[in-house]
């Protein structure tokens, strides 16, 4: 089966390139550093030529709401519309678990965008499958990451039920190959995790001394306490643990 996976040379979108041609598909990978541009469309009818199904595993830098909504939302129209002309049947866009309960109030320029890309999917011209996906194992050092400064960090205390990236690109390979079926349930790993815990674990398994401090900021704010980015019911468990993928960061 030919599919093409948009944001093929990032995380998520080369494991799922990886999944799929493992399962013998031919993979046409979107990206623009292979000279496809979702940004002005250039290059997508060529890339879609003869494609049946559309893994759509875009990100943006988290700018501001306005900016990420307006980059996630164009990418999205650009191909969607390229979609419908190339005849794709199935279109699969990867999106995160929770963030349909917040909209009201969450300054998370990420969420906003994925958000904006679920509107518009779910009114597009290609039937669909939206995969709502939990926080991913490195997620909790990444956001340390962006605050550290002199050996101290901000994170917020979030409880999150962290999912494998691999996981869940092979979950997201399995869908594509199948019927469009709207909203997918949930998909998230096997534990529930304190996101400030995870970090600490994280950066000793990495040799780093960091200080954390459990902070709430406008991008990740008290209105994601408690069970608001936890998988709901029905949910998918994927098996990767999270202490599974701590000991790799030590080999």
């Amino acid at each position: 089966m030919r599919l093409a996976v948009a944001g093929a040379t990032g995380n998520i979108g080369a494991l799922t390139v990886t999944a799929l041609e493992r399962d013998g598909h031919d993979v046409v990978r979107i990206s623009r550093s292979l000279g496809v541009d979702l940004s002005t469309g250039d290059g997508l009818d060529g890339a879609l030529s003869g494609v049946e199904a559309v893994i759509d595993a875009t990100n943006a830098a988290a700018s501001d709401v306005a900016g990420t909504v307006a980059y996630l939302g164009t990418a999205t129209r650009n191909l969607l519309a390229a979609e419908e002309r190339a005849g794709v049947r199935h279109h699969v866009l990867l999106s995160i678990v929770g963030i349909a309960g917040i909209a009201h109030v969450d300054g998370n320029a990420h969420h906003a965008g994925k958000r904006e890309q679920e509107r518009l999917v779910a009114e597009g011209p290609v039937p669909w499958t939206i995969v709502p996906a939990t926080q991913f194992h490195d997620f909790a050092a990444m956001v340390a990451g962006w605050t550290e400064q002199d050996g101290v960090a901000t994170i917020p205390p979030l409880l999150v039920q962290p999912v494998a990236p691999a996981d869940v690109a092979a979950v997201l390979a399995e869908v594509a190959v199948g019927e469009p079926r709207g909203h997918h349930a949930d998909v998230a790993g096997p534990e529930r995790q304190d996101l400030v815990d995870m970090a600490r674990r994280t950066n000793e398994a990495r040799g780093r001394a960091v200080k954390l401090v459990p902070t709430w900021t406008a991008m990740f704010s008290p209105v994601m306490a408690g069970n608001v980015m936890l998988p709901g019911d029905g949910a998918r468990i994927m098996p990767t643990t999270f202490d599974t993928w701590l000991a790799d960061q030590t080999s």
